[in-house]
């Protein structure tokens, strides 16, 4: 069979990131299926398995606007073994929450992207280590720039974790930003950055092409990379950095791919 609803998690919030990221059962369903490819139909590119169109997990069509996004999915279901394990298909993971999770529910995702912009990271500041400053400067700055010369959106700096309200007029012109995402797909991939980095700024200049995917990522955590390079690396939290990193790479490459 073709309906992926057995091992993909419900899709029944509008937040892509959680849906994306959410529990699977203990046990991964056997692989059912010789090979994975990529069909266009009726101006859709639709995932197959054996020759079947496969399913989301609320049973719409697997299907995507295209070509590139379509055959990056299909790798991932070619590149499984005798399982199944959805922590190694995020494109597939992404793409099932824009389709059930996005699609009915867009208002309330690009609400959720402004409230992040209330309290965006890049605002908050620390006044010392003089190297942490810098490092927040170069990474942030940039950005705050960007987002004043092509949105006309200004923001208001704070020392410490004090929460500051933003100008009523940046936060609409962040949402006008926002609000010009067509794509489900895209949206959803955004959604997934800006969670991720915990900056829906960061997530917005990456889009645009103002930082790669490197320096997206890096200056999303430029305060924990000082702290690593003072009391050194924990391997805990290392790893749990690796598996974000990849899901914000996954729903980067989402974005790009859905806009050719």
């Amino acid at each position: 069979m073709t309906d992926s609803r057995d091992w993909f998690p419900s899709q029944d919030e509008p937040n892509p990131m959680r849906a994306a990221q959410a529990g699977m059962k203990p046990t991964l369903p056997k692989r059912f299926y010789k090979e994975a490819s990529v069909e266009e139909r009726d101006g859709l590119f639709h995932l197959t398995l054996d020759g079947r169109s496969a399913k989301t997990p609320s049973k719409h069509a697997l299907a995507v606007p295209s070509r590139a996004l379509a055959e990056a999915m299909a790798q991932e279901w070619a590149e499984q073994g005798t399982e199944i394990d959805p922590s190694t298909m995020p494109i597939t993971r992404i793409v099932n929450s824009a389709i059930d999770g996005v699609t009915p529910r867009k208002i309330e995702v690009v609400d959720d992207l402004v409230r992040y912009a209330g309290s965006d990271l890049i605002y908050y500041r620390v006044s010392e280590p003089a190297r942490l400053v810098q490092s927040q400067d170069e990474a942030w700055n940039p950005i705050l720039d960007w987002v004043k010369e092509s949105h006309g959106a200004r923001f208001t700096l704070a020392e410490g974790v004090m929460h500051v309200t933003q100008p009523e007029e940046a936060i609409v012109a962040v949402r006008a930003v926002i609000e010009r995402i067509d794509s489900p797909f895209a949206l959803a991939a955004l959604h997934v950055m800006t969670t991720l980095s915990g900056s829906v700024l960061i997530a917005l200049a990456h889009a645009a092409g103002l930082l790669d995917a490197d320096q997206a990522w890096m200056a999303a955590h430029v305060d924990e990379l000082y702290q690593e390079s003072v009391w050194g690396e924990d391997y805990e939290a290392m790893e749990r950095r690796r598996r974000r990193e990849a899901d914000f790479r996954a729903a980067s490459e989402v974005f790009r791919l859905v806009s050719l």
